[in-house]
């Protein structure tokens, strides 16, 4: 088998870097001059993007030899040799006009098993774009892939800066420098381009909905970022909407004066959302939503979890959560399926190496965990997220979107990528929710140095 990374990768990536950082070193420089609170982390967060991006795409190359990173770049390699053929059938290619009875195509398509998967072809064909500009070549299309993913993490680390402009600090290590999110966030993955997409999503919804700074460019890129994240992974949607309606109608419902008034708007518009979403899960979920529709969901994660801990059977990395059949039995296992998305692995269920970082990181989350419960107290802290709508939504998605990932995956392997979506959310929750109850006599987090 052809090997995926070359030498010409190698020979090209300098120049695409030095085009990075040379856009990156401009736009600090403007933005953020020296003494700027937010310029230690702008290129530190930038160059640890690129640095997993490549790395874990060496590891998927010489360590795994192969994976899905490298099935979506010979997804992007087959499509971009059709540019030699004809532009027009490249486009056509890159937006599945054809078919594969379409006349000059079936010798592409036939290869090209990812063709009827809109969501995992959506990746293959932002690679096969930017691969057209660096000779389609793996390590540059996953450097672009980093660059523009943290441009998301970016916006989301201004979001919560800006809310939280004394915990700048704190904000910054949840955000931007999480191992697992670094690493595989950064790569040809679904996951880059969604940690892209709630980046600008959040970014976005905060500008307009709760500053009501309009600016065009702030409605075209959180309309972008919605299609994007939809068109990716739409069960990620359904997680963080119904969080971020709770985020935005708190901030307005807050400057009600009167209790009884404050409860009956909110009353009234989270059961409007929830009976719309109700209504979209059943009426309208199976052309909509597809398999995650409300009836099909169950059977959805049931076929994953099946699927993934099959695919992985040899590699000791499974975990089973019991026997789902019901919504019922997926609703009694949703402190299990939380515990094992923030918490687990614990550091004695990993068998490989790269279980074991998964391992390690989430003991951090744990003991992070009940050192606030300890430091603080759960009385504080639930006072403290009851007064705050930003904890709220942060820790309502975060929540949420661990049982979703935790109870359909099945293998721990797999579920240190697919959970990274809310590991910023919620180390920006625990992190804050010390930090604004800090005792003056404790140093907490002081192997952290913040």
């Amino acid at each position: 088998m052809a090997p995926n990374i070359t030498l010409l990768d190698y020979a090209i990536l300098p120049f695409v870097l030095a085009a990075i950082y040379g856009i990156a070193f401009r736009f600090r420089n403007r933005h953020y001059p020296p003494g700027h609170p937010y310029r230690p982390y702008f290129l530190t967060g930038l160059t640890l993007k690129i640095v997993g991006a490549i790395f874990i795409g060496m590891v998927y190359e010489y360590y795994y030899q192969g994976g899905d990173t490298m099935n979506y770049f010979l997804h992007a390699k087959i499509i971009n040799s059709a540019f030699d053929d004809s532009p027009v059938k490249w486009i056509n290619l890159l937006l599945r006009i054809p078919n594969d009875s379409t006349i000059g195509y079936y010798d592409y398509i036939s290869r090209l098993y990812w063709y009827q998967d809109p969501a995992s072809y959506s990746v293959a064909a932002l690679a096969a774009i930017f691969g057209m500009l660096v000779g389609t070549t793996y390590l540059p299309i996953a450097v672009i892939f980093a660059a523009i993913s943290f441009t998301g993490m970016w916006a989301l680390f201004r979001t919560f800066a800006r809310i939280y402009p004394s915990f700048i600090k704190p904000v910054g290590i949840a955000v931007l420098f999480i191992p697992s999110v670094v690493v595989w966030g950064s790569g040809i993955f679904k996951d880059t381009i969604c940690l892209f997409g709630l980046g600008w999503l959040t970014y976005g919804v905060f500008q307009m909905l709760i500053q009501r700074n309009f600016k065009s460019g702030n409605l075209i890129l959180t309309l972008l970022s919605l299609w994007l994240v939809a068109r990716v992974k739409i069960y990620i949607l359904l997680a963080f909407l119904p969080a971020l309606l709770i985020w935005v109608l708190s901030v307005y419902t807050s400057k009600i004066k009167n209790t009884a008034g404050r409860f009956l708007v909110k009353l009234f518009v989270l059961s409007a959302a929830l009976l719309s979403t109700f209504y979209i899960m059943t009426s309208l979920g199976e052309n909509a939503l597809g398999r995650y529709s409300l009836d099909n969901i169950e059977q959805t994660a049931q076929i994953t979890r099946d699927w993934i801990q099959y695919s992985s059977k040899d590699e000791g990395s499974a975990y089973d959560l019991g026997n789902i059949k019901s919504i019922g039995d997926m609703i009694l296992t949703f402190p299990q399926a939380v515990n094992v998305s923030l918490f687990r692995p614990y550091l004695w269920e990993s068998g490989k190496l790269i279980i074991l970082a998964s391992a390690i990181e989430a003991f951090l989350f744990l003991f992070l965990t009940i050192k606030l419960l300890v430091v603080v107290g759960p009385k504080r802290c639930w006072v403290t997220i009851t007064k705050d709508p930003t904890l709220q939504f942060c820790l309502i998605f975060a929540i949420v979107f661990a049982f979703s990932v935790g109870i359909s995956t099945g293998n721990f392997g797999t579920l240190s990528r697919y959970k990274i979506p809310c590991l910023p959310f919620y180390g920006v929750s625990i992190l804050l929710i010390y930090y604004q109850n800090r005792p003056q006599n404790t140093q907490f987090l002081k192997f952290l140095n913040i």
